[in-house]
């Protein structure tokens, strides 16, 4: 009985240990908690059952936490990742063809779905290559009649070139200064201070009379590249024809990502980006400086958080749920540009209005958000049919485009890969529709009816773009020069419609 008796008391000790430590007593000094500052000893969440004593995590909670903080932080670095390191892979497949600042792709007849690029066009022809300024100041000649625009390692616009730039389409000298540059700086020239060392000069011309050819040759004719300490005797540039040039400049969606990004920290003063974003990086061991060599652990963790950062950013692309994003009332057709080329509302950074673009597009630049009568380019995509549903390279689809469609210069309606968010690839040279092809077939009352399918309709050939079975695909709508009623809304496109 004496054992027994001492085992029952030694129970009830115990439990009033227990009693005691998950509700201390009433001190001298004791005030009442209010409701939310204590946390339970148990508590039920996604990561599963965290346990604490008298709010002290156990070994299992901090674990899990950790791997959650770390994997959270993750996911995050890479959506703000996401500029960078569609940059990177730009930089990459560019400098493929030839060193930066002597050779200079062009795209003479225009580019096609064999070359891997970002939402690219094949309206006109592309002049597309990098700078590096890590060995000084640079002089850039722009030539005459081109649109373009510079941005830096981050994405973020630095200055336009051409039309909507300081030379207003008559061409110019350009001075780039590297970070930092604090020696004098000469005169007769357009000075440009980048954030950045290395720079992406992306410029387009125009067609005459449905001719490339001129405009290529200005930009051959006209186009230097040079030291400042050369500025007597400019070196000769590599013009590099890549018109149907198999070649990729998307970056990578998996543990590769994250070797892209290092590589820009390591590159790019600190003080080009701001401390939240580099403390994303930090956070999962990207810092200046010091190497990239995560543990199996955190290996692990990356890997996963790629996959789901890329996951991430096609929900936010494909399915946008920013209702301001949208043009109209029930209706497919989006903005790239929420927030304008800085992605911005009252400072704040629209941060899926960010992700969505620079997961899809490249080249930032006021003149593709201008909102001037006539001028610029104005862009809408569309990634569902008019009943919400992604759009089925088996099926077949039309859009009606009313009449009086609006640009002072030219419109298109072109296809995109939904994997590779490229041109889609079929047998047709350009999966493309627009007011500059041959043969278009126009309404009496001038609105444009466009055919998507495996098959073209009879007799609407020039007005159809294939699709393939079995693949997705979406499309983006621009208008070069837009005029009144695309702004104020007067005109409208039609929904893609399946036809049956």
């Amino acid at each position: 009985m004496k054992i027994r008796q001492m085992a029952t008391l030694l129970v009830s000790l115990l439990s009033a240990g227990t009693v005691l430590a998950q509700t201390p007593p009433k001190m001298e000094m004791t005030t009442d908690i209010p409701p939310g500052i204590a946390v339970a000893d148990s508590v039920e969440t996604r990561l599963g059952t965290l346990r604490f004593f008298d709010g002290f995590p156990d070994d299992a909670s901090v674990k899990k936490l950790y791997d959650n903080l770390d994997f959270q932080r993750a996911v995050q670095a890479y959506l703000l990742g996401l500029a960078p390191v569609s940059q990177a892979a730009n930089r990459k497949g560019i400098l493929e063809l030839g060193p930066a600042n002597t050779t200079v792709p062009i795209f003479e007849t225009m580019m096609n779905p064999r070359s891997i690029f970002l939402t690219p066009n094949n309206n006109t022809p592309y002049t597309w290559f990098w700078l590096d300024l890590r060995k000084g100041p640079l002089v850039l000649e722009v030539p005459p009649k081109v649109l373009g625009a510079i941005d830096d390692m981050w994405y973020r616009f630095v200055i336009d070139l051409g039309f909507m730039g300081p030379d207003k389409g008559e061409g110019g000298k350009y001075l780039l200064l590297p970070p930092g540059y604090k020696d004098e700086v000469p005169e007769g020239y357009f000075v440009v201070r980048p954030a950045t060392f290395s720079v992406w000069v992306p410029w387009r011309t125009f067609l005459v009379n449905g001719d490339p050819k001129p405009g290529v040759d200005m930009v051959k004719k006209f186009t230097k590249i040079y030291p400042l300490s050369q500025a007597a005797n400019p070196p000769a540039l590599n013009f590099v024809h890549v018109s149907g040039r198999d070649f990729c400049t998307v970056a990578p969606a998996d543990y590769a990502f994250w070797e892209y990004l290092n590589q820009v920290v390591q590159e790019e003063p600190t003080e080009s980006v701001d401390p939240v974003t580099l403390g994303f990086y930090a956070s999962i061991g990207i810092r200046k400086g010091k190497p990239f060599a995560p543990d199996a652990r955190m290996k692990k963790i990356l890997t996963e958080a790629a996959a789901v950062g890329d996951a991430t950013a096609r929900a936010i692309n494909y399915r946008m749920r920013l209702k301001e994003a949208y043009f109209y009332p029930n209706s497919a057709w989006r903005s790239g540009f929420l927030g304008g080329y800085k992605f911005e509302d009252n400072g704040a950074l629209i941060l899926d209005s960010y992700s969505a673009f620079f997961f899809y597009a490249t080249g930032v630049t006021p003149a593709m958000d201008s909102k001037v009568v006539g001028q610029g380019s104005q862009y809408m995509g569309a990634f569902v049919d008019s009943k919400g549903n992604p759009l089925d390279g088996g099926k077949n689809y039309k859009l009606h485009l009313p009449a009086n469609i609006p640009v002072a210069n030219f419109w298109s309606v072109i296809l995109y890969d939904n994997q590779t968010r490229s041109m889609l690839q079929t047998d047709q040279q350009w999966p493309a529709v627009s007011s500059q092809t041959q043969g278009l077939l126009v309404n009496p009352d001038s609105s444009v009816d466009i055919y998507f399918g495996p098959k073209a309709p009879k007799g609407k050939e020039n007005n159809w773009v294939q699709t393939i079975p079995g693949k997705g695909w979406n499309t983006l709508f621009r208008l070069y020069g837009p005029l009144q009623s695309w702004f104020d809304k007067t005109w409208r496109p039609g929904e893609i419609e399946e036809v049956r």
